[in-house]
């Protein structure tokens, strides 16, 4: 007899409906320490149940599905496609409703990578977090540059530049002379605006206290950048190790690299068995064009909501391969914007879409990365 489970998760609390085939119901609330948790585990290897469906609440379905992951069908479903009718919503009926609509066949479970992937998502999550971090420091460093009226950031490529490091690297060890933090700029900056202009903008009005804030920002940006640093070799040593033919075969791809290929094994991992088809893999990314049309008329054609992690690892890739020479994704991205004057960013969500096709082949097939180009070449030498 088929007995399923649907579980109903909160932060601090999980609500559980078993449901056996002839209609019986058990209806239960738990905690979500880890005791508790692994007393409804045991709940559910002594009813025989089979299959477990949860929805995805934020992080707070990853130590439940931890704890059951030998469970044999364990699903992870997103809320929007098992939605309650208003008015008839409570959380012991919700976990009732995720285990009937399981006994039903009604909904599917959502892609859920091996615990390994898992790990590598961390990490690379980490990462993109420290970005994040490290941005927001670098402009918080500059608005205190800003206050002393040191303007070095007009005229230096970025505020990540040596030369801009180097000055902060002064300033926060007591060095204010205009002269001798001129010295630290580049010679080709030097040589672009001159040295008068490169001496006044480096000629500020620097208290004690602007000193000790500059210096501070400096430590958190250095502790971001060796945390970074950290978390990528890591990362790196997990996909030479475990994905070392996947790792190589992706590094084939223009405008793909080192970053880019841990970023994309981390997202979706090596197997493309969940991923059927191509497109099916570009909708989950939500890199593909919604289908919004109505009496005729197109109403939309943005792009869907999918992994933002994975979709702007492949926006990066996209204006690298689109700088890449004697490519496909170089002269398709030339041809819409040059010749037919598209706009350049949605061609390159359009080249990102059809780099990650080539992913998905790659991956599925085993193989290296083969140029439009080449393929053309070889379909002309056989004919």
């Amino acid at each position: 007899m088929r007995i399923v489970c649907g579980l109903d998760v909160h932060k601090d609390s999980v609500f559980v409906c078993i449901l056996s085939e002839n209609g019986d119901k058990f209806e239960s609330k738990y905690g979500v320490l880890t005791p508790e948790l692994e007393e409804l585990h045991q709940l559910l290897v002594n009813h025989g149940v089979k299959e477990v469906t949860m929805e995805s609440t934020s992080i707070y379905w990853h130590p439940i599905w931890r704890i059951l992951e030998d469970i044999e069908e364990l699903k992870l479903v997103n809320p929007y496609f098992i939605k309650q009718l208003p008015g008839r919503k409570s959380d012991v009926r919700d976990a009732a409703w995720i285990a009937e609509c399981t006994m039903k066949d009604l909904i599917r479970g959502s892609f859920v990578p091996a615990p390994l992937v898992q790990r590598m998502r961390q990490y690379n999550r980490r990462i993109f977090d420290l970005n994040k971090e490290k941005v927001y420091k670098l402009t918080k460093l500059d608005a205190v540059l800003q206050r002393c009226n040191i303007r070095i950031s007009n005229y230096v490529s970025s505020t990540d530049s040596k030369s801009y490091k180097e000055v902060v690297r002064l300033l926060s060890e007591g060095v204010t002379d205009a002269v001798l933090l001129a010295d630290a700029i580049h010679g080709r900056t030097v040589n672009r605006v001159g040295k008068d202009v490169i001496i006044a903008s480096l000629t500020g009005v620097v208290s004690e206290v602007d000193i000790d804030l500059i210096r501070q920002y400096r430590e958190e940006i250095e502790l971001d950048n060796r945390h970074l640093q950290e978390c990528q070799e890591k990362l790196t040593a997990i996909c030479e190790k475990e994905f070392p033919k996947e790792f190589e075969n992706l590094q084939t791809i223009p405008g793909v690299k080192e970053r880019s290929a841990t970023s994309i094994l981390s997202e979706i991992g090596a197997d493309m068995k969940m991923f059927i088809t191509a497109s099916a893999l570009v909708s989950w990314c939500g890199i593909k064009p919604r289908n919004d049309e109505s009496a005729g008329k197109i109403k939309s054609r943005k792009i869907t909501h999918g992994n933002k992690y994975i979709r702007k690892t492949m926006i990066e890739c996209a204006w690298g391969a689109s700088r890449t020479q004697d490519c496909f994704y170089s002269q398709f991205s030339y041809i819409q914007t040059v010749v037919r004057r598209k706009n350049a960013m949605k061609v390159k969500v359009a080249v990102a879409r059809k780099m990650l096709v080539a992913v998905w082949h790659v991956l599925n097939e085993g193989v290296p990365y083969r140029d439009y180009k080449m393929l053309q070449a070889q379909a002309g030498g056989n004919s």
